[in-house]
């Protein structure tokens, strides 16, 4: 029998896994999407595989590749991350608050591999109780490796997936982000906030499609919390 701490390591690696499980199946599709466009664009495998490692920013990836030419323009891929993944600023500055018991070394890390999924999971385990390292690596280990093993698989054969679509796989990623909205409902000014990010990014959507659109999202929806929360709910 492994000691207690040990076997309290493991449960909450698993039950990390597990939790992410639906968030891995609903993106295996479009990473294999994203390896066929990135070999579409000029890249090797091992260059999308890199991408994929280096980057695991999914939505930043598709919008970069769109934008792809020789020679790629590097100012501008730069900028349209930096703008797409500017989100990950007040998502780091979110989950840092249940960070107490991380190393600091262990911070760092886990805040390479934060993406919205995990990001949402971590929230929803801190509001019931201690978010654990054990727990995070759970979340953010394998959808991290499934992300970069579908991309360079796609590489290969993701031209079969041209339009996710047709099999219903573009609903998949939507219902995920559906149900990790959904998770939050409960907290204080869940609808003013949801309203008005909703607001905002359909508006600089339709003004202005592009990366814009999610930036203006999140500083409405972080504008509304602010105005819509009492400071002392806001700690607790």
């Amino acid at each position: 029998m492994p000691p207690p701490h040990e076997s309290t390591i493991l449960a909450d690696f698993r039950d990390g896994v597990v939790t992410t499980l639906p968030a891995m199946a609903a993106a295996t599709p479009f990473a294999f999407l994203l390896g066929a466009l990135a070999t579409d664009k000029g890249l090797s495998t091992l260059e999308t595989g890199l991408m994929s490692a280096l980057v695991f920013a999914g939505s930043a990836q598709f919008i970069v590749l769109d934008t792809w030419q020789s020679p790629a323009p590097w100012l501008l891929i730069g900028l349209v991350t930096f703008v797409v993944n500017f989100r990950h600023v007040f998502m780091s500055t979110s989950v840092l608050r249940h960070m107490g018991a991380f190393s600091p070394g262990a911070r760092c890390i886990s805040l390479f591999f934060l993406a919205d999924e995990n990001w949402a999971f971590a929230e929803a385990r801190a509001a019931k109780g201690r978010l654990t390292a054990a727990y995070y690596a759970g979340l953010s280990g394998f959808f991290y490796l499934n992300w970069v093993a579908s991309s360079v698989a796609g590489a290969y054969v993701g031209r079969l997936i041209r339009d996710p679509r047709a099999y219903g796989f573009d609903f998949a990623f939507i219902a995920i982000f559906i149900g990790l909205i959904v998770g939050f409902r409960s907290r204080p000014g869940f609808v003013v906030t949801v309203m008005a990010s909703a607001g905002a990014a359909t508006l600089v959507h339709l003004l202005q499609p592009g990366p814009l659109s999610i930036v203006a999202g999140a500083a409405a929806g972080i504008l509304a919390a602010a105005l819509a929360v009492d400071p002392a709910e806001a700690t607790q």
